[in-house]
């Protein structure tokens, strides 16, 4: 058993390691006996809760009268449009979907981790990569469907009208420099909201071993705000990556 298993994990190992097995081998990994991580099932869980959230929302919502939790999500959309606009500008209503995913999956797994004996599947260096790819293809994908295979084009440079042959030797330097800059893209996303959930999660703990009244609750409510910016960065970042690739201007 896994030192710091979670009563969770625990409960999936002991009635569910079956499915995870079965997911192991069929993508060629072997069986193990407890195939369930502390990250895995907070984030079944975190997908959970949005789905039930969601959900629970859709039939209350109301133009008339809206609540206090369809204020906040129409807040949180809006404010999401508005920055997709500002960095995507002509079609940018159709990504915001995506957008608004990525904050509340980022968002609810960086702020599960103050509910006691659960922990931020974002301070697990797998689950920020997972992100990180899903936004390193989306972007990529959005370019060859915007511009085709003119796309490619981006990582030639600009024309800086040196004629051909000068153009030929600036895209030979700019293109191993744009792959290497656009692989760099999802590691960056990952170290940086994996560095900054795990070291919030770390103080926190710390300070909680110290004193059990004003420095957790201090700590804790620093923990949600910087919850919130990492989602919020996350995205952004997302935003900027996509309205780059689907730009006419190139």
């Amino acid at each position: 058993m896994h030192e710091h298993e979670l009563w969770v994990t625990a409960l999936f190992n002991d009635h569910f390691a079956g499915v995870a097995n079965s997911i192991l081998t069929a993508v060629g990994q072997p069986a193990q006996e407890r195939p369930w991580a502390n990250y895995i099932t907070m984030e079944l869980i975190v997908a959970a809760v949005i789905v039930l959230l969601f959900g629970a929302l859709k039939p209350k919502l109301s133009m008339d009268r809206p609540g206090g939790l369809q204020h906040a999500m129409e807040g949180i959309h809006g404010f999401l449009s508005d920055n997709a606009h500002d960095n995507i500008h002509h079609g940018y209503r159709r990504h915001v979907p995506f957008f608004g995913v990525l904050f509340f999956f980022v968002l609810f797994s960086n702020l599960i981790g103050i509910i006691p004996t659960f922990e931020s599947p974002t301070m697990f260096p797998p689950v920020p990569a997972g992100l990180a790819l899903a936004a390193f293809l989306y972007y990529n994908i959005q370019g060859f469907v915007e511009g085709g295979i003119g796309y490619l084009k981006q990582f030639a440079g600009p024309s800086m009208g040196f004629g051909f042959i000068g153009n030929t030797l600036m895209a030979m330097l700019m293109i191993p420099i744009e792959i290497v800059s656009h692989c760099a893209r999802p590691i960056s996303l990952t170290i940086r909201l994996f560095a900054n959930m795990f070291a919030g999660e770390q103080v926190t703990l710390v300070f909680l071993s110290m004193t059990y009244i004003l420095a957790p609750v201090l700590f804790m409510g620093l923990h949600v705000f910087v919850s919130f910016v990492q989602a919020y960065v996350f995205a952004l970042l997302t935003m900027i990556y996509v309205g780059a690739a689907v730009s006419h201007e190139h």
